[in-house]
């Protein structure tokens, strides 16, 4: 067998100290990131509008997984949107993502909880998690896996095949919002102005009225009806 250098054993040993799932690093303790999944269990997620959370949504393989194997409409049977207990403004979230063939879902953001609303999306932009190749949502402009979904469409195309690790991170600071899906910039825009308004009139949204308006709220998980995975789901507040 071939020998390796006692200085290579230890970065390799390191590399993947560092690559451990659902942990966090000193370096990033030390900058203030905390972990919203800690990959054994559902803690600090609900189901919208609810205490608990439902028992599709579970963690299997270091990740928390949505089960949709029992539908409920277009939903899934013990499922349901889930959002983070805290909510958040400025702030620097990461994860990753996978979603099964044909599959669709969501990371939706600034959502309101409140008994008038019946789902997450009446009042929270979400950044599409979708398999493109396979979904019918990839026919639609500005629906497809990383658009900030009915209102922007990616500048570019980085999502990976269906069953296959995204890479996602998503900043906001003071009404400036960047998407970044697998290490590439595909979107940015301004939330809370002119312009934003102007989006969201010629969007599907612009029959609720709440929607887009709040600066604070809770980051979401959308149940679609689909099996999907999340994992790694990281937050700094800026």
């Amino acid at each position: 067998m071939k020998k390796i250098s006692l200085l290579a054993f230890v970065l390799i040993t390191s590399l993947m100290a560092t690559a451990q799932d659902n942990t966090l690093t000193k370096k990033e303790k030390k900058a203030g990131w905390q972990l919203l999944f800690d990959g054994k269990t559902n803690k600090g997620w609900h189901t919208f509008n609810k205490t608990t959370i439902g028992s599709a949504w579970q963690v299997k393989d270091d990740a928390l997984m949505l089960d949709a194997s029992q539908k409920e409409n277009w939903q899934t049977k013990g499922g349901g949107d889930i959002v983070s207990d805290e909510a958040y403004d400025n702030f620097h979230l990461k994860l990753e993502w996978k979603v099964a063939t044909n599959g669709n879902s969501g990371i939706i953001l600034f959502i309101k909880e409140d008994p008038k609303y019946k789902y997450a999306w009446e009042t929270g932009p979400e950044m599409q998690v979708l398999d493109n190749a396979g979904h019918p949502d990839a026919k639609i402009i500005k629906h497809r896996a990383g658009d900030l979904y009915d209102l922007i469409s990616c500048s570019k195309e980085t999502v990976k095949p269906a069953g296959e690790w995204n890479q996602v991170e998503i900043i906001s600071k003071d009404g400036l919002i960047e998407f970044y899906l697998n290490g590439e910039k595909v979107v940015s825009t301004t939330f809370w102005n002119d312009d934003w308004k102007k989006l969201i009139a010629g969007s599907k949204f612009k029959s609720m009225p709440d929607f887009g308006k709040f600066p604070k709220g809770h980051i979401g998980l959308q149940d679609h009806g689909d099996n999907v995975w999340f994992r790694n789901i990281k937050i700094r507040k800026l």
